[in-house]
């Protein structure tokens, strides 16, 4: 399969946006490099603020700035951002409501397999869906962060998105739509199953729906790329039609994607709901599709989730 960096691609988008708006800054605590950010570098060396190694304080300036009508970007590895930085995000971000865009780097175990365990990370989504008032985006592949960055410097307030290593599995074609707040219909065979997806499994995803549908299953796949706001009138429908869901996501099941989906379904319309993600572990290093593999997310493993969904004893 091929890969696409979604870093590049999301830093393109911002790229783009800042020729037009003149107020975009970047705000790095040594990560230009990292985020793909040097084109934006060369292009407005004035926009973008360095700082080193020190993301509390990357947050504290974005914040200051927000104040006075910019529009700050601060990027890092998502682990470093929304764990050293936690408390100045939750507090002179996302209490009074600024608008700061962050990026976090390195999203998941597929997202860490050149560093190892220490920049793989699998809490950020979590950790910031606690936070009132805080949007995070979730695409999918290379051409989807392209969209989605699009689509978070188009809306106030704090906003998160969360991208991977640089390789992530190209899943959809060019033109593919992007709807913030919205969950999308990838695929459709039949109501027997859900398959709820975010982010850069989607790969798997698409190909457990069409082993379920060689096996006789005909399932629906989901591709949930805003996780908050959760588009939960929109999973309560597809709930309604299939009765039974599996969650599947690079992160650890408790606060992500998989728990916004089980929240919606108590809510709107309880059902059997399979969840597939770290199961309260933390993994070894290694590469990415081993990692996957090792600890619950391979194709298998979402095939037979769904058949286990189905199961209602």
């Amino acid at each position: 399969m091929n890969t696409k960096s979604t870093r590049e691609a999301a830093m393109l988008a911002i790229t783009e946006a800042a020729r037009r708006d003149d107020k975009i800054v970047i705000i790095s605590p040594d990560a230009v490099a990292a985020a793909r950010a040097t084109r934006f570098r060369e292009e407005f060396p004035d926009r973008v603020i360095e700082v080193g190694i020190a993301e509390q304080d990357a947050v504290d300036i974005a914040a200051g700035l927000a104040t006075t009508g910019m529009k700050p970007i601060v990027v890092s590895y998502a682990g470093f951002l929304t764990m050293r930085a936690c408390e100045m995000i939750r507090t002179f971000i996302a209490y009074p409501g600024l608008n700061v865009k962050l990026i976090g780097l390195n999203g998941g175990m597929l997202g860490g397999e050149r560093e190892g365990v220490t920049h793989q990370f699998y809490e950020d989504v979590g950790i910031l869906r606690s936070m009132p008032g805080v949007k995070i985006l979730t695409p999918a592949d290379a051409q989807q962060a392209y969209e989605a960055a699009k689509a978070m410097m188009a809306l106030e307030g704090p906003a998160y998105l969360r991208l991977g290593s640089g390789r992530e599995p190209e899943v959809f074609p060019e033109g593919t739509p992007y709807a913030f707040g919205k969950i999308r219909e990838v695929k459709r065979y039949g109501d027997d199953v859900a398959i709820f997806a975010s982010g850069f499994i989607m790969n798997r995803a698409i190909e457990a729906l069409e082993q379920l549908h060689a096996e006789g299953v005909d399932g629906t796949l989901i591709d949930v790329s805003t996780v908050k706001p959760l588009d939960s009138q929109g999973v309560a429908e597809v709930l309604r039609r299939t009765d039974c869901a599996v969650a599947v996501e690079d992160h650890n099941i408790y606060g992500g994607m998989s728990s916004a989906i089980c929240e919606a379904a108590c809510h709107y319309h309880p059902c059997k709901v399979r969840r597939l993600g770290l199961m309260d572990i933390y993994p070894r290093s290694g590469k990415a599709a081993a990692l996957l593999d090792a600890y619950g997310l391979a194709v298998r493993d979402i095939v037979d989730a769904a058949k286990d969904a189905m199961a209602k004893e």
